[in-house]
């Protein structure tokens, strides 16, 4: 049952409408995730635009006092930064237009709901009806449509055109629910309503609770990450961003002005989106989710399927980690060449997991012994999955399946990393030979699995060394980890790409120190 939420009569300042638009969909986000099966079912919709929101409300409550004006310019930008997935980025547009049209009139807010629902369609390239831009307009209807109690006519219209929906978008009429975006902005603006009128949030109706088993069983996406940035410098330009990413996924938005860009996407290549963002300026409020485990996840939620273990892993580096938990890691202890953590932190890491049991990566050679002692001594059963690499970690999260018993994971896991050949580029520290290479202090050497195959000055040619020794025994993938503070690996990929037509190939800006790259060809 959402909570009760009470405010005095007539508060709609910005801050106060933020804080209501956030207590309820927050109260109503897991009931929104739920919905989720458009544009992919990877029930988060009711999380991004919490989230969202949350942003919103934390920009105003940091901002303080401060003039009507200012306070939706803070608003407009909060939401921009803060947007979360598909529905978050809409939603940010939807709050642009609102607050636009408001500081112009904060008395007409017949019109600020249809400048808001006009926003929301712009920043769609292809506008879909029967999702969150249906209720935008429906909101805006209502309130036009009525003479007298204009909230009550833009309450009643948008739960019209949510009603709406499963007979709008086939996808919806087959799962047998109302979209979730749409689910979502009711109710954010129920929670305004209900602020202002100091009254208690309503019930939702039936339709946005019931969840049919159609609802549940859904194909996985086509693209694997959700992907989203904020992108702020004089090169980010909107149409640019839009042209360059069209190509590398699906449910592309670009939205913002010259200079301050937010871009969202489904892509198999969150790496390659990074790139080119951080080359157009300085880049925040990066979210990479793996919507193939969220989707899972979503079912196992739905069907009443606890997973029975999740994974704790040691990983280097943010972008690392960035990538580890969007493939479905739990836990992330920071770690790895040179700073290892001891048996006593991966207990306590274990110790955090809220399934009964736990699998433990730990992603380097000189690991592997304390993850053995912190499964001895932990108070959960510990599979320990033995990688010695994070680009072993990384084949096995692959192999990860929520819904498997641990037992057969851990075995599902292993085994793929096993089957992961690997390479490196490091820095040498010091002159050395090394399996027969001369290396000078300071240049780069590559590695595969383990032994020397090349050195030199150039960082490009060990690279390309490297890769054409691990793809001599076939690949269908090769995986690129950029190290913390090294080039981009732009040149080198686009030259593999056109010699291997049929190969996959996926960057990551990992972040890891030591290694400028790393490799790994399943």
């Amino acid at each position: 049952m959402p909570e009760e939420r009470q405010g005095p009569e007539g508060d709609l300042t910005p801050l106060a409408a933020a804080r209501a638009a956030h207590a309820a969909l927050d109260a109503a986000r897991r009931r929104i995730d739920d919905l989720n099966v458009y544009p992919v079912p990877d029930g988060d919709t009711g999380t991004n635009m919490a989230l969202t929101a949350k942003a919103v409300r934390g920009a105003l409550e940091s901002a303080g006092d401060v003039p009507l004006d200012e306070g939706f310019r803070v608003a407009t930008r909060a939401a921009l930064m803060g947007a979360r997935g598909n529905s978050g980025v809409i939603l940010s547009q939807y709050v642009r237009g609102a607050a636009e049209a408001l500081a112009a009139d904060p008395t007409d807010l017949a019109r600020a709901l249809r400048s808001a629902s006009e926003a929301a369609y712009a920043s769609v390239r292809e506008p879909v009806e029967g999702t969150i831009l249906t209720v935008a307009r429906g909101l805006a209807d209502g309130a036009e449509a009525t003479d007298g109690d204009l909230l009550g006519g833009a309450l009643a219209g948008g739960e019209e055109a949510l009603a709406r929906t499963p007979e709008q978008l086939a996808v919806l009429r087959e799962a047998g629910v109302v979209d979730a975006g749409g689910a979502g902005l009711l109710e954010a603006f129920r929670g305004v309503v209900a602020a202002y009128r100091g009254e208690r949030l309503p019930e939702p109706t039936e339709a946005e609770t019931s969840i049919p088993l159609e609802a549940i069983h859904r194909e996985l996406s086509r693209y694997r990450y959700c992907t989203s940035l904020y992108v702020e410098g004089p090169d980010a330009d909107p149409a640019r961003l839009e042209t360059e990413l069209e190509a590398l996924g699906d449910s592309l938005l670009v939205v913002g002005s010259p200079g301050a860009v937010k871009l969202h996407v489904h892509t198999d290549d969150p790496g390659r989106v990074l790139t080119l963002a951080t080359a157009l300026g300085e880049v925040e409020e990066v979210d990479i989710k793996n919507m193939h485990v969220q989707t899972v996840d979503r079912e196992a939620r739905l069907v009443g399927t606890a997973a029975a273990a999740d994974v704790v892993a040691v990983v280097a580096g943010d972008g690392n980690a960035r990538l580890f938990r969007s493939l479905g890691v739990a836990v992330v202890v920071e770690g790895g060449q040179s700073m290892n953590p001891a048996a006593s932190e991966l207990v306590e890491a274990v110790g955090r997991v809220a399934t009964p049991e736990a699998i433990l990566l730990p992603n380097n050679g000189n690991v592997v012994s304390a993850a053995l002692q912190a499964g001895e001594l932990a108070e959960k059963p510990v599979h320990v999955v033995p990688t010695r690499s994070l680009q072993a970690g990384l084949a096995a999260m692959v192999a990860f399946d929520a819904r498997a018993e641990a037992d057969a994971n851990a075995q599902a896991m292993e085994a793929a990393a096993d089957a992961c050949r690997t390479g490196a580029v490091t820095r040498a520290s010091r002159s050395a030979a090394v399996d027969g290479l001369t290396v000078a202090e300071g240049d780069y050497l590559g590695l595969v699995e383990g032994a020397a195959v090349a050195a030199g000055a150039d960082r490009d040619v060990v690279a390309r060394a490297v890769v054409e020794r691990l793809l001599d025994a076939g690949a269908d993938v090769l995986t690129v980890l950029v190290g913390e503070g090294a080039e981009p690996f732009d040149a080198l990929r686009n030259e593999i790409a056109g010699a291997r037509g049929e190969l996959e190939i996926e960057v990551h800006e990992g972040g890891q120190p030591h290694y400028a790259l790393l490799f790994s060809a399943e």
